[in-house]
């Protein structure tokens, strides 16, 4: 099957195709030869046949380039990093392998974890890779003021010789292990201010070519230690959504991301590919009275909801939402619903499924004290039960959700006032306020960051002393696998937690589908669940990809 190869000229001829074609603007070649006159037809044809041209979000493109020390690779939006190895590597089913360790142990009391690391890997400049280069990078990682990987755990890590590394923790936190499974091992002898732009790594691929806002081309590391890439050359260009749909219909790219809005619209030659994922949708609802304070950092914020913090509306919100009707209408049911962060993995919690019952709702309700107003908005002891739910207003899915979600309430007496804001304008209302939020990870950080007294985002505020002692343990153990157990006890323990029938902090309603135009005859291989964002995710594995 022949690919197109796609010039400066050729773009330029297609900005005058038609409106949606404007958004082309900026793309580069994704062959860098691919106007010179000399190539050999057949050498194209084959070189066509290990290339694929992958569309993404323009926010997709990192910014500071491709140094973990900043954010490739790490982050809110985790992915694997390519052009540098990691220690071990995740798959489908989220188990952990080795990938330059060769083995791994941790002590009993969880403080220090030693890693083996393999002899046959070297980086692109032809340095061995060893255990130096494992400290260096995850010592400067954890020093470095704009990391957005989190080594706060680390005590310091050190090379014991060449091919042993132990990481010494300051408190025993096993969730480390996901993160390393995203953290690209950089070299302590080339990395320096501009590496971001001109990296040296040890995996798959290494960068050719960074067309900044245009584009970007991996070639695969021909001293790559594992098994040579399927995909020879990788080419990612960054375009907006619209863009992304015409570029696949105008046979310029290989695999073109798009929505819920515009997944009906495959071009001829495409299929659509949907990625399932825990890109989870839910409600934060403060579970303490307005009037609390909440310490983030040197940051103050007002914390307490007056409405949210009545458990009977917390739970009646929970139990009469119906998620299959709003992901077939808000998201064109290309998504899932959702009962937590963390659906799917092994770190789930059953219990945390529930079936939609109004009527149920509606008992809550009345149980609860709950009486119609008037105007037919419940009441109780002189307070209306009305809130509002904000939204980030660049969301269309969100602001659809809200709405959906709103439109629900309102038969049972609930009424819920949907606010668009700007994301600078909604950070100071994280505490006090209910707000639908997109969150996801490969790891069980969400279900401790949402649930933990001083996780990072707890924005429900809540506080149980069962709930940190649950996860304190779970993050303390030495082996993973043990602590999955332990992660949905902190969920539900059979007495307490965070259900829609004990606590019900959030109402957790979707996880979005990720969705892609992919090409006739592209094979692209098994994915794990996607977290949250559109973006590098779906290439985690594009070695493996092939054209039949």
């Amino acid at each position: 099957m022949r690919q197109p190869s796609f010039s400066r000229r050729r773009f330029s001829q297609l900005l005058a195709v038609g409106a949606s074609s404007a958004a082309f603007a900026g793309v580069l070649s994704s062959c860098a030869q691919s106007e010179s006159s000399d190539s050999a037809p057949a050498d194209e044809a084959a070189q066509e046949k290990t290339q694929v041209i992958v569309s993404m979000p323009p926010n997709a493109e990192p910014e500071a380039g491709f140094d973990p020390f900043v954010a490739w690779g790490c982050g809110e939006h985790v992915h694997e990093p390519l052009i540098q190895s990691t220690l071990i590597k995740t798959d489908a089913d989220m188990g952990l392998h080795n990938d330059l360790a060769t083995s791994y142990e941790c002590s009993d009391d969880g403080m220090v974890w030693t890693f083996k690391i393999r002899t046959d890997a070297k980086f692109t400049d032809g340095e061995a890779l060893t255990a130096e280069d494992v400290a260096f990078t995850i010592n400067g990682i954890k020093e470095a003021p704009s990391s957005e990987a989190d080594f706060s755990m680390v005590s310091e890590a050190v090379a014991l010789d060449d091919e042993t590394v132990e990481i010494r923790m300051a408190h025993p936190f096993n969730i480390l292990m996901y993160t390393l499974a995203t953290v690209g091992i950089c070299p302590a002898h080339a990395h320096g201010a501009d590496y971001g732009s001109n990296p040296i790594g040890s995996g798959r691929y290494k960068l050719a070519q960074w067309d900044r806002g245009q584009q970007i081309i991996f070639e695969a590391n021909p001293d790559y230690y594992g098994e040579p890439p399927a995909m020879q050359r990788v080419v990612i260009v960054f375009m907006d959504e619209d863009a992304s749909l015409a570029a696949a219909q105008s046979g310029q790219v290989d695999v073109a991301y798009t929505s819920a809005a515009l997944a009906d619209a495959a071009p001829a030659g495409f299929e659509l590919l949907s990625v399932k994922t825990v890109d989870s949708r839910g409600i934060s609802l403060p579970v303490v009275p307005a009037g609390a304070k909440r310490t983030v950092g040197d940051v103050e914020y007002a914390a307490g909801n007056d409405i949210t913090c009545d458990l009977a509306l917390r739970r009646a919100m929970n139990h009469a939402v119906d998620r299959e009707f709003l992901v077939k209408r808000s998201l064109g049911g290309h998504a899932t619903p959702a009962f937590s962060p963390s659906d799917g993995m092994p770190w789930a919690c059953e219990d945390m499924k529930i079936a939609t019952d109004v009527e149920k709702a509606k008992a809550i309700l009345e149980e609860g004290g709950w009486k119609p107003g008037d105007d037919g908005v419940l009441a109780k002891d002189g307070t209306r039960a009305e809130f509002s739910l904000y939204y980030m207003t660049n969301d269309m899915m969100r602001q659809a959700m809200a709405a959906d979600f709103a439109e629900q309430m309102a038969p049972l007496g609930i009424k819920v006032n949907v606010e668009g804001k700007a994301w600078e304008d909604l950070e100071p209302l994280s505490y006090c306020e209910a707000q639908l939020w997109g969150w996801g990870s490969n790891s069980p950080i969400e279900i401790y960051n949402l649930n933990y007294s001083e996780g990072t985002s707890d924005f429900a505020c809540r506080d149980s002393e069962t709930t940190n002692a649950y996860l304190e343990q779970a993050v303390s153990t030495p082996t993973i696998e043990e602590s999955y157990e332990l992660y949905r006890k902190a969920q539900f323990d059979g007495e307490e937690g965070v259900t829609p029938d004990t606590d019900a902090p959030w109402v957790w309603l979707a996880n979005a589908d990720h969705l892609y135009f992919t090409r006739e005859g592209l094979k692209v291989a098994e994915q794990k669940p996607h977290p949250h964002g559109h973006g590098w995710s779906i290439v985690n594995n594009v070695d493996e990809w092939s054209w039949m």
